[in-house]
Protein backbone atom coordinates (compact mmCIF):
# COMPACT_ATOMS: atom_id res chain seq x y z
CA UNK A 1 0.00 0.00 0.00
CA UNK A 2 0.87 3.56 -0.56
CA UNK A 3 0.92 6.55 1.81
CA UNK A 4 0.21 8.32 3.25
CA UNK A 5 -3.35 6.99 3.58
CA UNK A 6 -5.99 9.19 2.21
CA UNK A 7 -9.89 8.88 2.66
CA UNK A 8 -10.89 6.01 0.20
CA UNK A 9 -14.11 6.07 -2.09
CA UNK A 10 -15.72 2.64 -3.21
CA UNK A 11 -17.68 2.74 -6.47
CA UNK A 12 -19.10 -0.80 -6.15
CA UNK A 13 -21.90 -2.12 -8.75
CA UNK A 14 -22.47 -3.30 -12.28
CA UNK A 15 -21.59 -2.03 -15.50
CA UNK A 16 -22.57 1.76 -14.70
CA UNK A 17 -19.72 1.55 -12.03
CA UNK A 18 -17.38 -0.96 -13.96
CA UNK A 19 -17.53 1.44 -17.25
CA UNK A 20 -17.51 4.67 -15.52
CA UNK A 21 -14.19 5.40 -16.61
CA UNK A 22 -15.14 5.35 -20.20
CA UNK A 23 -16.42 7.85 -22.25
CA UNK A 24 -15.15 10.81 -19.80
CA UNK A 25 -17.22 9.36 -17.85
CA UNK A 26 -18.50 9.88 -13.78
CA UNK A 27 -16.02 8.04 -11.92
CA UNK A 28 -13.18 9.73 -13.96
CA UNK A 29 -14.18 13.29 -13.37
CA UNK A 30 -15.04 12.56 -9.78
CA UNK A 31 -11.17 10.79 -9.65
CA UNK A 32 -9.85 13.81 -11.20
CA UNK A 33 -11.85 16.37 -8.91
CA UNK A 34 -10.40 14.29 -5.80
CA UNK A 35 -7.24 13.69 -6.98
CA UNK A 36 -4.34 14.98 -4.58
CA UNK A 37 -7.55 14.22 -1.46
CA UNK A 38 -9.27 10.69 -1.51
CA UNK A 39 -8.52 8.01 -3.38
CA UNK A 40 -11.36 6.67 -5.61
CA UNK A 41 -11.29 2.40 -5.64
CA UNK A 42 -13.32 0.59 -8.95
CA UNK A 43 -14.99 -2.02 -7.66
CA UNK A 44 -17.57 -2.87 -10.68
CA UNK A 45 -18.50 -6.54 -12.33
CA UNK A 46 -20.73 -6.11 -15.83
CA UNK A 47 -23.46 -7.93 -16.13
CA UNK A 48 -23.77 -8.12 -12.23
CA UNK A 49 -27.37 -7.65 -9.89
CA UNK A 50 -27.52 -7.69 -6.21
CA UNK A 51 -27.48 -11.22 -5.38
CA UNK A 52 -24.13 -11.18 -6.82
CA UNK A 53 -22.82 -8.38 -4.81
CA UNK A 54 -23.88 -10.28 -1.74
CA UNK A 55 -21.74 -13.38 -2.37
CA UNK A 56 -18.98 -10.84 -2.06
CA UNK A 57 -19.99 -8.04 0.32
CA UNK A 58 -17.48 -9.65 2.72
CA UNK A 59 -15.00 -9.93 0.78
CA UNK A 60 -15.34 -6.21 -0.81
CA UNK A 61 -15.54 -4.95 2.44
CA UNK A 62 -14.26 -6.83 5.39
CA UNK A 63 -15.21 -5.45 8.77
CA UNK A 64 -12.05 -6.13 10.20
CA UNK A 65 -9.70 -3.64 7.35
CA UNK A 66 -7.60 -1.24 8.80
CA UNK A 67 -9.14 1.47 7.06
CA UNK A 68 -12.68 1.46 6.58
CA UNK A 69 -14.16 3.69 3.01
CA UNK A 70 -15.01 7.30 3.60
CA UNK A 71 -17.49 6.92 1.18
CA UNK A 72 -19.07 4.09 -1.00
CA UNK A 73 -21.32 4.91 -4.03
CA UNK A 74 -23.53 1.49 -4.45
CA UNK A 75 -25.25 0.87 -7.94
CA UNK A 76 -27.51 -2.37 -8.61
CA UNK A 77 -30.42 -2.59 -10.19
CA UNK A 78 -30.83 -2.34 -14.03
CA UNK A 79 -29.73 -5.72 -14.54
CA UNK A 80 -32.08 -7.21 -11.69
CA UNK A 81 -34.95 -5.61 -13.27
CA UNK A 82 -34.41 -7.93 -16.17
CA UNK A 83 -37.31 -10.13 -17.36
CA UNK A 84 -36.78 -14.03 -15.73
CA UNK A 85 -35.19 -16.04 -19.12
CA UNK A 86 -36.68 -18.94 -19.64
CA UNK A 87 -33.60 -21.40 -18.81
CA UNK A 88 -33.66 -19.69 -15.57
CA UNK A 89 -29.92 -18.31 -16.38
CA UNK A 90 -29.85 -14.31 -16.54
CA UNK A 91 -29.73 -11.27 -14.30
CA UNK A 92 -33.25 -11.57 -13.43
CA UNK A 93 -34.25 -10.84 -9.36
CA UNK A 94 -37.65 -10.51 -8.30
CA UNK A 95 -38.50 -7.32 -6.97
CA UNK A 96 -39.05 -8.34 -3.56
CA UNK A 97 -35.36 -10.12 -3.37
CA UNK A 98 -33.84 -7.15 -4.67
CA UNK A 99 -34.88 -5.07 -2.02
CA UNK A 100 -33.76 -7.70 0.69
CA UNK A 101 -30.38 -7.67 -1.12
CA UNK A 102 -30.27 -3.94 -1.07
CA UNK A 103 -31.00 -4.04 2.65
CA UNK A 104 -28.35 -6.15 3.55
CA UNK A 105 -25.81 -4.37 1.44
CA UNK A 106 -26.57 -0.97 3.28
CA UNK A 107 -26.94 -2.35 6.42
CA UNK A 108 -23.24 -4.33 6.01
CA UNK A 109 -21.53 -0.91 4.79
CA UNK A 110 -23.61 0.76 7.80
CA UNK A 111 -21.95 -1.72 9.92
CA UNK A 112 -18.19 -1.22 9.09
CA UNK A 113 -17.57 1.83 10.48
CA UNK A 114 -19.51 5.21 12.14
CA UNK A 115 -17.77 7.11 9.69
CA UNK A 116 -18.13 5.18 6.47
CA UNK A 117 -21.35 7.13 4.40
CA UNK A 118 -22.85 5.73 1.79
CA UNK A 119 -25.14 6.58 -1.20
CA UNK A 120 -27.07 4.52 -3.71
CA UNK A 121 -27.86 5.25 -7.29
CA UNK A 122 -31.18 3.62 -8.26
CA UNK A 123 -31.55 1.75 -12.10
CA UNK A 124 -31.77 4.80 -14.88
CA UNK A 125 -33.99 5.12 -17.60
CA UNK A 126 -33.16 3.36 -20.93
CA UNK A 127 -33.45 3.64 -24.75
CA UNK A 128 -35.20 0.85 -25.30
CA UNK A 129 -34.99 1.27 -29.56
CA UNK A 130 -31.09 2.02 -28.86
CA UNK A 131 -30.87 -0.98 -27.20
CA UNK A 132 -32.77 -2.81 -30.09
CA UNK A 133 -30.79 -1.32 -32.73
CA UNK A 134 -27.40 -2.27 -30.93
CA UNK A 135 -27.86 -5.79 -29.55
CA UNK A 136 -30.20 -7.23 -32.08
CA UNK A 137 -32.98 -7.60 -29.04
CA UNK A 138 -34.71 -6.18 -26.14
CA UNK A 139 -32.62 -8.20 -24.10
CA UNK A 140 -35.43 -8.51 -21.59
CA UNK A 141 -34.94 -5.21 -20.36
CA UNK A 142 -37.84 -2.21 -20.25
CA UNK A 143 -37.52 1.08 -19.29
CA UNK A 144 -41.04 0.45 -17.41
CA UNK A 145 -39.09 -2.36 -15.11
CA UNK A 146 -36.47 0.45 -14.38
CA UNK A 147 -38.92 2.59 -12.77
CA UNK A 148 -40.29 -0.17 -10.63
CA UNK A 149 -36.66 -0.97 -9.22
CA UNK A 150 -35.86 2.51 -8.79
CA UNK A 151 -38.74 3.48 -7.28
CA UNK A 152 -38.35 0.58 -4.69
CA UNK A 153 -34.50 1.40 -4.15
CA UNK A 154 -35.46 4.77 -3.20
CA UNK A 155 -38.54 4.00 -0.61
CA UNK A 156 -35.74 1.12 0.37
CA UNK A 157 -32.87 4.19 1.39
CA UNK A 158 -36.03 6.59 2.72
CA UNK A 159 -36.68 3.80 5.29
CA UNK A 160 -33.32 3.01 6.29
CA UNK A 161 -31.87 7.15 6.31
CA UNK A 162 -29.75 6.42 3.21
CA UNK A 163 -28.53 8.90 0.93
CA UNK A 164 -30.15 7.87 -2.68
CA UNK A 165 -29.73 9.27 -6.22
CA UNK A 166 -33.03 8.73 -8.36
CA UNK A 167 -30.82 8.07 -11.45
CA UNK A 168 -34.40 7.28 -13.36
CA UNK A 169 -35.85 10.49 -12.61
CA UNK A 170 -32.77 12.53 -12.88
CA UNK A 171 -31.43 11.91 -16.57
CA UNK A 172 -35.34 12.73 -17.70
CA UNK A 173 -34.81 16.00 -16.26
CA UNK A 174 -33.12 16.58 -19.79
CA UNK A 175 -35.30 17.04 -23.37
CA UNK A 176 -33.17 14.96 -25.14
CA UNK A 177 -31.66 12.54 -22.69
CA UNK A 178 -33.10 9.25 -25.46
CA UNK A 179 -30.67 10.62 -27.94
CA UNK A 180 -28.22 12.20 -25.50
CA UNK A 181 -27.52 9.99 -22.46
CA UNK A 182 -26.59 6.78 -23.56
CA UNK A 183 -23.97 4.76 -25.45
CA UNK A 184 -25.76 1.79 -26.74
CA UNK A 185 -29.43 2.67 -24.89
CA UNK A 186 -28.27 1.44 -21.51
CA UNK A 187 -24.74 2.49 -20.66
CA UNK A 188 -23.86 5.84 -19.92
CA UNK A 189 -22.45 8.68 -22.29
CA UNK A 190 -20.50 11.32 -21.55
CA UNK A 191 -23.85 13.42 -20.99
CA UNK A 192 -25.24 10.86 -19.11
CA UNK A 193 -22.58 10.84 -16.66
CA UNK A 194 -22.34 14.43 -16.54
CA UNK A 195 -25.93 13.99 -14.96
CA UNK A 196 -24.85 11.57 -12.37
CA UNK A 197 -22.26 13.21 -11.50
CA UNK A 198 -23.53 16.50 -10.56
CA UNK A 199 -26.20 14.68 -8.32
CA UNK A 200 -23.75 12.96 -7.08
CA UNK A 201 -21.54 16.45 -5.66
CA UNK A 202 -25.03 17.89 -4.55
CA UNK A 203 -25.70 15.16 -2.19
CA UNK A 204 -22.16 15.04 -0.44
CA UNK A 205 -21.43 19.14 -0.86
CA UNK A 206 -25.51 19.36 0.90
CA UNK A 207 -25.39 16.01 3.51
CA UNK A 208 -24.63 16.97 6.92
CA UNK A 209 -21.27 14.89 7.23
CA UNK A 210 -18.44 14.94 9.57
CA UNK A 211 -15.90 15.75 8.09
CA UNK A 212 -17.62 17.49 4.83
CA UNK A 213 -16.60 14.71 1.77
CA UNK A 214 -16.72 17.53 -1.35
CA UNK A 215 -13.70 18.10 -2.99
CA UNK A 216 -13.52 21.79 -2.01
CA UNK A 217 -13.81 20.96 1.69
CA UNK A 218 -11.17 18.08 2.03
CA UNK A 219 -7.76 18.92 2.46
CA UNK A 220 -5.17 18.51 -0.28
CA UNK A 221 -2.17 15.74 0.59
CA UNK A 222 1.44 17.78 1.18
CA UNK A 223 0.03 21.67 0.26
CA UNK A 224 3.37 23.09 1.94
CA UNK A 225 5.63 21.40 -0.53
CA UNK A 226 3.27 22.45 -3.47
CA UNK A 227 5.51 25.21 -5.41
CA UNK A 228 4.09 29.02 -6.32
CA UNK A 229 3.47 30.59 -9.63
CA UNK A 230 2.77 33.59 -10.43
CA UNK A 231 -0.25 34.60 -12.23
CA UNK A 232 -0.37 38.45 -12.85
CA UNK A 233 1.51 39.97 -15.76
CA UNK A 234 3.75 42.00 -13.38
CA UNK A 235 4.73 38.86 -11.65
CA UNK A 236 3.46 39.96 -7.93
CA UNK A 237 0.80 37.97 -7.29
CA UNK A 238 1.56 34.70 -6.28
CA UNK A 239 -0.57 31.33 -5.42
CA UNK A 240 0.54 27.69 -4.70
CA UNK A 241 -0.46 25.45 -7.47
CA UNK A 242 -2.28 23.29 -5.24
CA UNK A 243 -4.41 26.09 -4.86
CA UNK A 244 -5.59 26.57 -8.08
CA UNK A 245 -8.76 26.03 -10.07
CA UNK A 246 -7.93 24.76 -13.24
CA UNK A 247 -11.05 25.66 -15.98
CA UNK A 248 -12.44 22.16 -16.30
CA UNK A 249 -13.02 22.00 -12.46
CA UNK A 250 -14.79 24.90 -11.97
CA UNK A 251 -18.33 23.89 -13.60
CA UNK A 252 -18.46 21.00 -10.66
CA UNK A 253 -18.17 23.43 -7.82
Amino acid sequence: MVGPIRPQFVLFGSSIVQFSFSHQGWGAILTDLYACKADILLRGYAGWNSSCALQVLHEVFPKDAAVQPSLVIVYFGGNDSMEPHPSGLGAHVPLPEYVENMRKIAIHLKSLSQKTRIIFLTAPPMNEAQMAEVFGNDLGRSNESCRKYSDACVQLCQELGVKVIDLWKALQQRDDWLTACFTDGIHLSCEGSEIVIKEILKVIKEADWEPNLHWRSLPTEFPEISPCIFVDPEGSTAIKVSEMDFAWQTQWQ
